[in-house]
C-alpha cells in the first residue's frame, strides 16, 4: 500500500501570538503526503483511530504513526525556527571577530572569504555543513545570502533542496565600494543575478526554496544598481533582502555617499526596496521617522542580538518596533553572530532587552520593554515566519499550513538540561489545571536558557524527516 498520511502524537507547543503560548496535551496531528496539515485533535488516545475517523476511505497500512514514548514526559512537538538572516557562505568565520567594527569587519574577515567560494568545491564543504548545523539546531526555514557567484549561489539552492530545508536564496549585488576582488559590474551582477532567478524558478522548481534579491547594503550599491533591483522586485514580485542601520559608522558613510536622501532607510525606498517583502536586518539606530516608514510599506526585521553585541554594533529597540506593528524574527547573522542556534539567538534577544529595561527609570517602561520567553520563541518561529511573508505558511501548528516541525527532548541523557522530578509536569493531566501549565511553561524556560542542539531530536520540513538525532517509535 502507498503512504497517504502521516500522524503525529503527543505533547505541541507553540505561540500563536507575541506573548502567547499554546500548550496542547496528547494531541494527533495528521499530515499529507504534501506536508500540509489536514487536522488536529487535541486530548488523544489513539492516533491510528483518529486518522481513520478523519478519512474513512484510508485502510490502517496507508497510515504511519510517529508518537513519543509515554515514559518521555520532557518532549514536546515545536514549530521549526526561523533565520530570517544569515550569511551561509561566512560560516568558516563563525566566532572569529577579533575586536573588530563591522567595517573594518568586513575588509578584514568577510570579504576575502565570501570571494574564495567562488570555486566549488570549497563553496560545496561551507554549504553543506552549515545546512547540517542549522538544521541540526531545529531550523527549518532560513534567509540565506551566499556571494555575488551566480553558480556557488545555484549550489546551495540546490543543497538546500536535497537536504529538505526551506529557504530563501540570496545573491548579494555589490557594484561599487568594494574590494576588486570581490566586486561586479552593473551589467554582471544584472546578468548573475536572473541566472540564479531562472535556475530557482524554471530548473530547480522546488516550492520551498524561493529566490530573494539581495543588495548587500547601501554603502556597496549604486544608484542604477539599486533602482534595477526594486523594479525587478516589482515586476517578479520578489522577496528583498538587505541590512539597515547596523553600525554608527555605516550610518555616516550612507550619509556621505547619499547626501539627498533623508535618512538610511530613505535610500532604500527611493530606489523602491521597501516593500511587504522585504527584510531588514539589525536596525538598531532608526529614527521614529524611519520607523514610521518601514512599517507604512509593511517591512519586516531581523532582529541579530549576538551579531550586534559581537561587532559592538548597538542594541535593537524591538518592543518599540512590535509596538509600532513592525513584524520582527530572528537571525543569526552568521558570521557577524558565532552561532547557528536560533535559540541561543533568541536567549540573547531576552537579555539584550534587559539591557534596554535596566536604561529606563520608570518601572511601568521597564517591564514593558523586557521581552518574555514566549515573545522570544514568537520571533523564533512564527514572528520570524511573518517578517518573511510566510506567517500564512509556516510559523504555528495549524490546519492547512505545512508540518515544519522540531520535537524536543529535554531528557537526553547527554544534554545540558537537568529536570527535576518536582518541576516536572504530566502532560496528559487536564490541560485547563492551572499548576500544570505552570510548570510546563517553566520547562520552556529551561530549554530556552539551557537547552542546545543536543535536544533536538528531530526537525521536519514539509512532513519531511531532515535530521534525526534519537529514535521514537513508529506503529
Amino acid at each position: 500500500m502507498i503512504l497517504k498520511l502521516t500522524v503525529y502524537h503527543g505533547n505541541f507547543v507553540d505561540t500563536p501570538s507575541l506573548g502567547g503560548v499554546r500548550i496542547r496535551h496528547q494531541t494527533t496531528i495528521g499530515v499529507g503526503t504534501d506536508g500540509k496539515i489536514l487536522f488536529i485533535k487535541e486530548n488523544s488516545q489513539d492516533a491510528l483511530k483518529d486518522a481513520l475517523e478523519f478519512d474513512r476511505t484510508l485502510e490502517a497500512s496507508e497510515v504511519a504513526v510517529v508518537k513519543i514514548p509515554d515514559s518521555q514526559n520532557g518532549s514536546f512537538f515545536f514549530p521549526g525556527f526561523v533565520d530570517t538572516h544569515v550569511h551561509a557562505s561566512q560560516y568558516p568565520n563563525a566566532g572569529i571577530f577579533g575586536s573588530s567594527t563591522l567595517l573594518d569587519w568586513l575588509q578584514t574577515y568577510t570579504f576575502p572569504l565570501e570571494a574564495s567560494l567562488k570555486d566549488i568545491d570549497t563553496a560545496r564543504a561551507v554549504y553543506n555543513r552549515v545546512l547540517d548545523r542549522t538544521l541540526a539546531n531545529g531550523t527549518t526555514t532560513a534567509s540565506y545570502y551566499t556571494t555575488i557567484d551566480a553558480a556557488s549561489s545555484n549550489l546551495m539552492a540546490k543543497i538546500c533542496a536535497e537536504k529538505g530545508q526551506r529557504a530563501f536564496i540570496g545573491k548579494v549585488c555589490m557594484d561599487q565600494n568594494s574590494p576588486d576582488y570581490y566586486i561586479e559590474s552593473l551589467h554582471e551582477c544584472k546578468r548573475s543575478t536572473h541566472q540564479v532567478i531562472d535556475y530557482i524558478t524554471k530548473e530547480l522548481k522546488d516550492e520551498k526554496i524561493q529566490p530573494v534579491l539581495t543588495p548587500r547594503f547601501a554603502p556597496s550599491c549604486s544608484r542604477e544598481l539599486m533602482s534595477w533591483l526594486g523594479e525587478l522586485a516589482r515586476e517578479e514580485d520578489l522577496h528583498v533582502q538587505t541590512h539597515l542601520s547596523e553600525n554608527s559608522v555605516e550610518l555616516e558613510l550612507v550619509a556621505e555617499l547619499f547626501p539627498e536622501c533623508e535618512s538610511y532607510s530613505h535610500v532604500y525606498d527611493n530606489h523602491h526596496l521597501l516593500t511587504k517583502k522585504t527584510v531588514l536586518a539589525h536596525c538598531v539606530h532608526l529614527s521614529d521617522k524611519e520607523i514610521e516608514l518601514l512599517k507604512l510599506r509593511g517591512c519586516g526585521v531581523s532582529h541579530c542580538p549576538i551579531s550586534n553585541s559581537s561587532l559592538a554594533s548597538g542594541e535593537c529597540r524591538v518592543r518599540l518596533l512590535l509596538d509600532n506593528g513592525i513584524n520582527v524574527g530572528l537571525g543569526t547573522d552568521l558570521s557577524g553572530g558565532y552561532s547557528s542556534s536560533i535559540l541561543a539567538v533568541a536567549r540573547q534577544a531576552l537579555l539584550v532587552s534587559r539591557h534596554l529595561a535596566m536604561k529606563e527609570k520608570d518601572p511601568k517602561k521597564q517591564k514593558h520593554v523586557n521581552l518574555s520567553v514566549e515573545d522570544v520563541l514568537f520571533l523564533a518561529s512564527l514572528g520570524g515566519a511573518q517578517a518573511l511573508s510566510i506567517g500564512g505558511v509556516v510559523g504555528s501548528f495549524e490546519v492547512n499550513k505545512q508540518f515544519d516541525a522540531q520535537l524536543i527532548d529535554l531528557d537526553r541523557t547527554s544534554s545540558n538540561v537537568d529536570v527535576f522530578s518536582w518541576q516536572r509536569t504530566s502532560w496528559n493531566d487536564s490541560p485547563g489545571e492551572e499548576e500544570n501549565q505552570k510548570l510546563a511553561r517553566n520547562l520552556l524556560a529551561k530549554w530556552l536558557f539551557t537547552g542546545d542542539d543536543r535536544n533536538t531530536a528531530r526537525v521536519w520540513v514539509a512532513g519531511r524527516l531532515v535530521h534525526c538525532n534519537a529514535a521514537l517509535t513508529a506503529q
